[in-house]
């Protein structure tokens, strides 16, 4: 499309819950506008939008993929982003880039919950919305039974624009309030004008249409003065204005529409392209009406990036949203982010895994660079334009897995292949636990991690094992010992003497505390630093699993020396035997990692989640309730017993649920899981 203007483009973001169909509805908007030539289906893996190896052979979507296309002289950028939870940092993304929100709810299942996070993460992000009742087609679907939970559960700035007409449970045709013109589709989704219908066709449709428009007029009313005085004379508002209102009010988000469609069918799809084209705001009303940095395609050039795809063959790939002025490729940016500069080189439009190069893109606009060094929520701008744009926020991860290489030796190569998915993916981290010495992966769900795994072979080439991670347990004691730790060996020659007495006692340290309290000479002190070294080795494997050991005081009070088999080695060996008989008789215990936990969830199941958190031997310490019809819990738990919590709360809470946990202090473990522990630590190692 030639000369793209920025009141001519649509940024749709399409979200919902898993499998009510979004990249079906996407599917049929791209055939139906021309931009493919075939009507894929998920369930074959032939769909525009899920061409990753892993959507196609999961049915799923699993990252937000970009298809754009034009449709009577607009350019419209469809986002369609994931309905799994495991992946929504991708709908976050898609939404940011989006100026309008299209939330698919199926109509025979209703408002899930995918629908709502959909629905507050666009309020949350200050976006424009419409939802699409999708599946209409089906058997036991039914339309009004979902708009009346629309209104219900989103508030009455729910609007009706398209409606079907059912009669013997069997959509006959689909009324355009707007336009007040009712149409019957043939099976290649082609409209034909047709009669309005009557009490004749469908029992109470003139009562049920009168009221529909009734709740469209006091909409479009609630938009301006003018509009609300005319309402309020009981004039008939024209098309223009039904239009114009509905605009302004999606635009300032007092007014979502509601449309219905089969993708299958392609009935109501072309009504929705025009929805589309003249009731959703373009960037540069979005920008005005929230009063973000203005959408100005004559200013400097600036760009936001909210998307990054890690591409083997192409390299990599950034989404940006021109924010400001016109992106050129061959240009020479700043990263206003990180105060770096940046080159540009080609740019393209993309329609799923389909590449179109393009030498420039306005403001508004939705592009692609390849191979810049850019991360995901960084902000580029022409010189001597210092804008640095708001960055995303994202689900902090909350499952997590030990990684280990299937291979040997591709140690490194996972660790380089593993930096390229989290440039990809702001919601896993890849880290090394100090203590268990192993490589944790961690993201939002068991599906997020096993995926990841999935991409590294695919993509990679690197194959590895995902386990349970090892509890990073330690030891210490609990009382005060005086032990004797002597080294005589006699075997020819030089001999080796080490003699020390220490005492050992508990203390508030993460690292061992040694002091001499030597009278007289008895060790000399050139070789204090050898018992201490001796010590400090010790103290990483303790006398019950193997633990390093913390808290630990060691005071060198006496000992004896010869002053020709004496050594270093000899004094770092005696005081390791001192060590081990110390801590035997020093009343060892184990202790284990106690987290903070912070869970936000529906007030309905915070009865549940508590008596979940006893169970895990958790200690409740208050609820907050945050509105909205939810509560916050803090708790104090043991790490060992919250592994599979994140798919508790999941399944408890329908996907509702959140938590943060993080690492607190460490705690003695009960007497009755000493045994359990031991032999566990003891078999890992």
């Amino acid at each position: 499309m030639k000369d793209i203007v920025t009141n001519k483009i649509k940024n749709i973001a399409l979200a919902g819950h898993n499998g009510s169909g979004k990249t079906s509805l996407a599917e049929a908007l791209l055939f139906k506008a021309g931009a493919s030539d075939r009507l894929g289906k998920t369930a074959d893996g032939t769909t525009v939008c899920d061409y990753d190896p892993e959507e196609i052979r999961r049915h799923i979507s699993i990252g937000t993929s970009l298809a754009s296309f034009d449709y009577d002289g607009f350019k419209v950028n469809l986002l369609d982003t994931p309905g799994l939870f495991d992946f929504a940092a991708e709908m976050t993304e898609g939404i940011r880039a989006a100026d309008t929100v299209m939330i698919t709810v199926s109509a025979k299942s209703g408002v899930k919950v995918g629908a709502r996070k959909a629905y507050d993460e666009a309020v949350r992000q200050n976006k424009s919305k419409m939802f699409v009742v999708t599946k209409i087609d089906d058997k036991d679907a039914n339309f009004f039974n979902v708009l009346t939970e629309l209104k219900t559960v989103f508030g009455p700035t729910v609007c009706p624009v398209v409606v079907p007409v059912i009669s013997n449970s069997s959509i006959i045709e689909y009324v355009n309030l707007i336009e007040m013109k009712a149409y019957k589709y043939d099976d290649k989704g082609n409209a034909v004008e047709t009669d309005m219908p009557t009490a004749e066709i469908s029992d109470k449709i003139e009562y049920r249409i009168d009221g529909l428009i009734a709740a469209i007029s006091e909409a479009v009313a609630e938009t301006s003065d003018e509009l609300m005085e005319k309402f309020f004379e009981g004039e008939t508002f024209t098309q223009k204005e039904l239009i114009d209102g509905i605009h302004d009010g999606m635009n300032r988000g007092i007014i979502t529409p509601v449309v219905c469609t089969s993708a299958a069918e392609l009935a109501g799809i072309d009504m929705l392209l025009k929805e589309i084209e003249l009731l959703l705001p373009s960037p540069d009303e979005a920008a005005a009406a929230k009063e973000d940095t203005p959408c100005d395609a004559s200013g400097k050039a600036s760009g936001f990036v909210f998307k990054t795809i890690a591409d083997p063959f192409v390299g990599k790939m950034s989404f940006i949203k021109v924010m400001s002025g016109e992106l050129k490729a061959n240009c020479e940016l700043t990263n206003t982010s990180k105060k770096s500069a940046e080159k540009i080189g080609k740019l393209y439009n993309l329609c799923g895994k389909k590449q179109t190069e393009v030498a420039s893109a306005v403001a508004g606009d939705i592009v692609v660079a390849s191979k810049i060094s850019a991360s995901t929520g960084d902000t580029l701008a022409e010189s001597g334009c210092d804008v640095v744009y708001p960055a995303m926020t994202f689900q902090p991860p909350c499952y997590s897995m030990a990684v280990k290489a299937k291979a040997q030796g591709d140690e490194a190569k996972i660790s380089s292949s593993m930096q390229k998915l989290l440039e990809e993916d702001p919601t896993l981290t890849y880290v090394q636990d100090d203590t268990t010495k192993e490589q944790i992966l961690s993201g939002l769900g068991e599906q997020h991690l096993e995926v990841a795994a999935a991409k590294l072979k695919g993509k990679f080439g690197v194959d590895i094992d995902l386990t349970v991670p090892k509890i990073a347990y330690k030891e210490t004691i609990r009382k005060k010992v005086k032990v004797e730790g002597k080294h005589k060996k006699q075997s020819g020659g030089h001999g080796q003497y080490g003699h020390v007495w220490i005492e050992f006692e508990p203390c508030v340290s993460d690292t061992l505390v040694f002091e001499e309290k030597v009278f007289g000479g008895a060790v000399p002190k050139n070789f204090f630093p050898a018992v201490q070294k001796g010590l400090e080795e010790c103290v990483k494997k303790g006398v019950l699993a193997g633990c390093p050991v913390v808290g630990l005081k060691a005071i060198l009070v006496d000992g004896s020396y010869h002053p020709v088999d004496s050594s270093e080695m000899a004094f770092k060996t005696a005081a390791a035997i001192a060590y081990k008989e110390g801590l035997r008789q020093a009343d060892p215990v184990m202790l284990e990692p106690i987290g903070e936990l912070a869970v936000t969830a529906p007030d309905e199941n915070t009865g549940d989640i508590m008596g979940e958190l006893n169970k895990r031997r958790g200690r409740v310490l208050g609820m907050e309730p945050i509105g909205g019809g939810n509560t916050t819990i803090t708790a104090e738990v043991p790490i060992r017993e919250m592994h599979d919590f994140a798919m508790y709360l999941r399944q408890t809470t329908r996907g509702m649920g959140s938590f943060t946990l993080t690492f607190l202090r460490y705690e003695q473990l009960p007497a009755n899981l000493l045994t359990e522990v031991i032999s566990s630590v003891n078999s890992e190692g």
